[in-house]
């Protein structure tokens, strides 16, 4: 399986629920495709109010399937067009989203799952859900739109505390940090999230969707504006033998060998 990303509507509340059974809903390929063509069409959606974002069986979402990354990683065409294409593209339809989006964390939100709920307006979180982004560990660097996006999520120094040491932290850490909004028992993360759904259900959507708009003008780091020449330049590691050990030595699993 390649795992899923699925639309449910209620009433005029949209559930998005990320889905690859055995992996804590880590993203394929397919599933980043997936985002951005059920964001494009709860987008168009007239009569919906707010979306829900949750992974299914108790995570949010693990990060990539790296089971995958041998096949196009260590080619720069094809690991540019991946991140600008198919990562971007449904991160992009995220942050185009007019409507509120709420994310319902629980488990593992690590990498990819930091940047999709990095996307999300408001984010609850279980207590026992942990947060991170260990990708130094696999031998590459965060494609810069989606490292500007998450810094200004998580904020430059939990950016860089992710990204440079793998740190993994807690969502009481990640509360106090500012990432979110409410921590709860693992039992009542999923009534709380519906709570919040029903404070937003009533209220002007034209109002809400102005505001999105709006947030969007405003944000102080616009992340489709990073510099062309670093964006350029920002693949060419895709044949380096770090990037290959880090890669192979996750799917070999057993601890990468890094050269200077």
């Amino acid at each position: 399986m390649s795992g899923a990303v699925s639309l449910d509507i209620s009433g005029a509340v949209a559930f998005v629920t990320l889905s690859h059974p055995g992996k804590f809903n880590a993203m394929s390929r397919a599933m980043w495709r997936e985002l951005r063509a059920v964001f494009e069409s709860v987008q168009q959606d007239c009569a919906l109010r707010a979306v829900l974002v949750r992974g299914e069986g108790g995570h949010f979402c693990a990060g990539g399937d790296i089971s995958e990354y041998a096949a196009f990683r260590f080619d720069e065409a094809s690991l540019r067009d991946f991140h600008e294409r198919e990562v971007w593209g449904g991160l992009q339809a995220m942050l185009a989203c007019d409507l509120p989006i709420v994310a319902q964390i629980e488990g593992n939100c690590m990498g990819a799952g930091v940047e999709i709920a990095s996307c999300c307006d408001l984010r609850l979180a279980s207590d026992a859900a942990r947060f991170g982004a260990p990708i130094a560990r696999l031998g590459f660097p965060m494609a810069p739109r989606e490292a500007a996006l998450v810094m200004r999520a998580v904020g430059e120094l939990t950016a860089r505390e992710m990204l440079l040491s793998a740190a993994v932290l807690g969502a009481a850490e990640m509360k106090q940090r500012g990432f979110l909004n409410q921590v709860v028992p693992a039992t009542e993360v999923q009534t709380a999230a519906l709570a919040c759904l029903d404070r937003i259900r009533p209220l002007a959507p034209q109002a809400a969707r102005l505001n999105k708009q709006a947030f969007r003008a405003l944000a102080p780091v616009l992340v489709h504006e990073v510099a062309s020449d670093l964006v350029a330049t920002a693949y060419d590691y895709a044949p380096s033998a770090e990037h290959r050990e880090g890669v192979t030595a996750f799917i070999e699993k057993r601890s990468p060998q890094f050269s200077d």
